[in-house]
């Protein structure tokens, strides 16, 4: 276990950043394996900032990785952004067979919708890091949680993500997770978290991995600005690119499509989606 631990990060911070130290990440690990190894439908239910997009994404592509039957969804609405909408639950989520919701950046508003999740069979594991009044009794990682003892409480919503799927590389030997820690760069600096403690160590090594990141999506835009690394201040740039916009209507143009530039695996879509984006943005500054 400690040779593996040296593909997460770096010897020197192994045990400080075991992601089992979170309150309740054998509880969500374990509903998790169930629902892959048992074909469940799992929901990852994101919210459309940056941070919130970047978890999702990290989450979608560890789980089709991991061969489980997943899907996401993202709200349109602005003022929905950080809580579950129940009519969404009830009138879409319900009908695709959803057993299990994983949150990104979003949570549970109140009793009401916790027992409507119940009443439909449906689990719910928040990853969030924002405080909330109201305390859920289903599954919730999050630092700043009463009765977490985890040492780093300034993680944002892609980290606490990231908690997740390092407790599932762990179970399934997975050697490769450390190369989505560029996604979870962007969403924490987005988040404009501080560069402190563990956010600090997902800096510096998102950067390293961004110079040589798979990801296509990243690439193509790394690519189309005709850059090979970023700097604190160049990676503010590409969160622009990323930040999906608010039309006429209030609704939350392009989180979507977002999503399918960091987790396609076709190149010429990548390639297609960063020239919309980034020409959208020029456009919005012009």
């Amino acid at each position: 276990m400690h040779k593996f631990w040296q593909n997460i990060y770096r010897a020197n911070y192994i045990s400080g950043y075991n992601p089992f130290l979170l309150k309740n990440m054998n509880k969500a690990l374990e509903r998790v394996v169930k629902a892959i190894n048992e074909r469940e439908k799992i929901i990852i239910y994101g919210s459309c900032d940056v941070d919130g997009i970047c978890g999702s994404s990290l989450l979608l592509l560890v789980l089709k990785y991991l061969n489980a039957d997943v899907e996401y969804y993202l709200p349109e609405e602005q003022s929905s952004n950080y809580y579950i909408d129940d009519y969404i639950v009830k009138n879409r989520l319900k009908i695709l067979g959803t057993n299990l919701i994983i949150t990104s950046g979003c949570c549970l508003k109140n009793k009401e919708q916790e027992d409507l999740c119940r009443e439909l069979n449906i689990d719910i594991i928040v990853t969030d890091y924002k405080s909330n009044e109201f305390k859920s009794d289903f599954i919730t990682i999050n630092p700043n949680e009463k009765g977490c003892s985890y040492r780093y409480k300034n993680l944002s919503a892609s980290g606490i993500a990231f908690k997740l799927t390092q407790a599932l590389a762990i179970y399934y030997n997975m050697k490769c997770i450390n190369k989505y820690i560029d996604l979870v760069l962007l969403g924490s600096c987005a988040a404009e978290v501080s560069i402190t403690g563990e956010n600090k160590v997902i800096f510096n090594e998102g950067l390293k991995h961004l110079r040589q990141t798979n990801n296509y999506g990243l690439k193509a835009l790394m690519s189309l600005n005709n850059k090979t690394s970023y700097n604190e201040m160049e990676i503010r740039e590409l969160i622009k690119i990323l930040t999906p916009k608010l039309n006429v209507v209030g609704r939350m143009d392009n989180a979507r499509i977002v999503v399918e530039l960091l987790t396609t695996s076709d190149k010429d879509r990548a390639e297609q989606i960063a020239k919309y984006l980034t020409m959208e943005l020029k456009n919005i500054v012009s």
